[in-house]
């Protein structure tokens, strides 16, 4: 082929008709994926449009070419015209390669810095499409959603059909890149051929999102990551090879976008006779045109469908193991019996799949976030932080009201009445505590609840969990059990539990809510291989609180031995003494109502007068000596009143003589003990001393200090 300008301008009419092709593809697979909102066409689109600088480049550089050429043509004209004359303009002829120069630097650097920036634009977009795709497990918060449009049925012919026009173009393209003038245009071939790969492989993943199977589609997604970030890793090689590849003079190197992996896939018959080289190489003889070989090509159509024939034959037979059951499935739905450890027909997929299940295998389901490492000694307290992810059991706190049981023992009601029991202040306060727990259940399938095990819930994994829907759904119901039944237990009760273990009562009490659900699984066990406070600082404080419980029993059974001692040396009894008070509370009730000296009340003092001295205890004997006393003051009382009646006949003869006896009896009482005595006041007349002189003797006379009685 002449290497003249029109072979170049051919080449740059395709290059612009794929430069046609490739924009529109791109803004339509773009403007498609946003407004569905599906994220595997927005991700092709912006692979389509990396492609619109690949052609581009090649518009710009067949141009330059043809100018080149048109360039070269009028200097051999002017050479033919000019031979053997001597031009004015000799020395003025290299400006006329101006167009050769700027080839030049085209291939020197225009090419080289596009491929560049596509490479870097690939590895860009496979970096952020992974980052964006690692996002959809994220559980911190910053979780992205994979869209899938919800128009299947025309997404998967919109893939077809672009991914089949793609691959024409790219098979015409590859075609004239052949012709030496025009191989520039493999990289164009490459970049279309990419475009049907990517649509081929969402296509693929949009057939398995019709059959709900959505991680595929997702896989497919990265997938495409990983294609794009090699196809940039091999144009930033061929980048490195072209600087160090030695070329003959006037030879231009090829363009760095020029992927010789998507030009496998442009030209796939040089694969073919690549393949037939390297068969040949091996066996040492032309082999592809013995008859064997002729044979094997005319018939490898009927042997394919001989293939698949017996693929599909040996699709439509499953065997079911021992231990496990299996449903037919049509449409999702069940049809059929279920299988047990036999074979099993049915029709070819997609029209019918068979689900087994191993019933016997036992699973562990985790009731929590995640299990903590034990060790062979396991200490309540945890050095370093406690872990927030992990939420503690709500359990019941050893709480009593002290003051209410002291109370309540000796039979007084509480300071409120009972009218203001219906407020908030009057009622116990429930107190709670919190337990770190490590509770793992173990289960199975029941022998006869396949059917009621599948129709349970399903079985889709939702995106940020390691866990299936049916799985959530009978963690759910575990964990609601076992929160139940540990917010109705005390502390004690839960780290030290009495009659049926705790275990027991957790397997029961969830059996019970799987029976209930219609869940078709069988609580094979309860593992708890931890149990303990939270870590942090109510670990560390844990066996204070057993201390202070320790402190506290022994601190309530001493006031309960001193209420025992002190009510049986009252009252005798401390039954005794709680019937006593319970009618003194009676007693204050009829006082108020009645008062105090209704007969009621009387009545009722009588009776507990007598309850007291009946027991014959210290009360009792303080109520005797009191009764003995008040007899002794009236008996006194009662002989002064007959002594003074008795004197009333002499007072009634002689008022002035009894006078006068009784002052004189009063100054001889008072005055016995006074050494020296004054009479004042007293007529003189009526007055006579008799005094009797004596000498003192020395020494101690006790008959002066001795009281004289009359």
């Amino acid at each position: 082929m002449n290497r003249d300008q029109f072979v170049y301008q051919q080449a740059t009419r395709v290059s612009v008709f794929g430069l046609a092709i490739q924009v529109p593809l791109g803004l339509f697979l773009l403007i498609f994926g946003r407004v569905t909102g599906d994220s595997s066409f927005i991700l092709a689109s912006v692979y389509v449009l990396t492609g619109v600088l690949i052609w581009l480049s090649l518009i710009v550089l067949f141009h330059q070419h043809g100018l080149e050429r048109i360039e070269a043509l009028e200097n051999e004209e002017i050479d033919e015209r000019r031979v053997g004359d001597q031009s004015v303009f000799e020395g003025e002829r290299e400006p006329s390669q101006a167009a050769s120069r700027r080839l030049l630097f085209m291939h020197q650097w225009l090419m080289p810095t596009m491929s560049g920036i596509v490479a870097i634009l690939l590895s860009g977009i496979s970096y952020f499409t992974i980052t964006w795709l690692a996002r959809l497990d994220d559980t911190a918060g910053n979780a992205v959603t994979f869209g899938v449009g919800g128009f299947l049925g025309w997404q998967l012919a919109i893939c077809a059909v672009l991914a089949l026009f793609s691959f024409i173009f790219s098979r015409f393209v590859a075609g004239m890149a052949q012709k030496l003038a025009w191989q520039n245009l493999r990289g164009g071939a490459g970049a279309m051929v990419g475009n049907a790969l990517v649509l081929l492989a969402i296509a693929v993943g949009i057939v398995f999102q019709v059959f709900r199977k959505p991680a595929v589609l997702e896989g497919i997604a990265y997938g495409i990551a990983i294609f794009l970030a090699i196809i940039a890793a091999e144009i930033f090689l061929n980048l490195i090879l072209n600087i160090y590849r030695p070329r003959r003079h006037n030879e231009l190197s090829r363009p760095a976008f020029d992927s010789k992996l998507l030009g496998l896939a442009a030209a796939p018959d040089s694969i073919v006779r690549s393949i037939n080289e390297a068969v040949n190489y091996q066996f040492g003889f032309d082999i592809t045109s013995s008859w064997g070989y002729q044979l094997l090509l005319r018939s490898i159509l009927r042997l394919s469908l001989l293939g698949i024939v017996v693929l599909v034959l040996m699709s439509m037979v499953v065997v079911v193991q021992p231990g496990e059951q299996a449903v037919r499935l049509r449409g999702g739905k069940v049809v059929g019996e279920i299988a047990h450890g036999s074979l099993v027909l049915k029709w070819p997929w997609p029209f019918e799949s068979i689900e087994r299940f191993n019933v016997g295998q036992i699973r562990s389901l985790v009731l929590g976030s995640k299990l903590l490492p034990t060790s062979k000694v396991n200490l309540w307290p945890i050095e370093g932080e406690p872990d927030s992810s992990r939420r503690p059991f709500i359990v019941l706190a050893k709480s009593i009201d002290r003051t209410q049981e002291q109370l309540g023992y000796l039979g007084v009601s509480s300071p409120l009445s009972v009218k203001d029991q219906s407020t908030d202040t009057s009622q116990v306060v429930t107190q709670f505590a919190l337990v770190d727990a490590d509770i793992v259940l173990e289960y199975r399938v029941k022998e006869d609840g396949l059917l009621e095990y599948l129709n349970f819930s399903g079985d889709i994994r939702s995106r940020r969990t390691i866990l299936d829907m049916r799985e959530r759904a009978l963690r759910a119901l575990a964990l609601r059990e076992v929160s139940q039944y540990l917010s109705t237990r005390t502390l004690d009760q839960v780290l030290s539990p009495t009659g049926d273990s705790l275990v027991l009562q957790l397997k029961q009490r969830i059996q019970a809510a799987f029976d209930r659900s219609g869940s078709g699984v069988e609580v094979v066990g309860i593992l708890i291989p931890v149990l303990r406070p939270p870590a942090g600082e109510p670990a560390g404080m844990f066996e204070e609180l057993s201390i202070d419980i320790q402190n506290a029993r022994k601190v309530v059974d001493e006031a309960n031995r001193l209420v025992n001692t002190t009510m049986s040396t009252l009252v005798g009894s401390p039954d005794i003494a709680r019937r006593v008070v319970l009618d003194i509370n009676l007693l204050r009730d009829i006082e108020r109502e009645h008062g105090k000296d209704s007969p009621e009340a009387l009545q009722k003092r009588s009776t507990i007068e007598n309850m007291i001295v009946d027991a014959r205890a210290q009360a009792a004997s303080i109520i005797g000596v009191a009764r003995a006393r008040r007899w002794s003051m009236l008996m006194s009382a009662r002989a002064t009143a007959s002594e003074v009646l008795g004197q009333a006949p002499s007072y009634r003869a002689a008022p002035e003589i009894y006078r006068e006896r009784a002052i004189m009896a009063v100054l001889s009482r008072a005055l016995a003990a006074a050494r020296i005595k004054y009479v004042l006041a007293i007529d003189p007349s009526r007055i006579e001393f008799d005094v009797q002189m004596e000498q003192p003797e020395p020494g101690l006379n006790l008959g002066d200090y001795l009281e004289k009685k009359e």
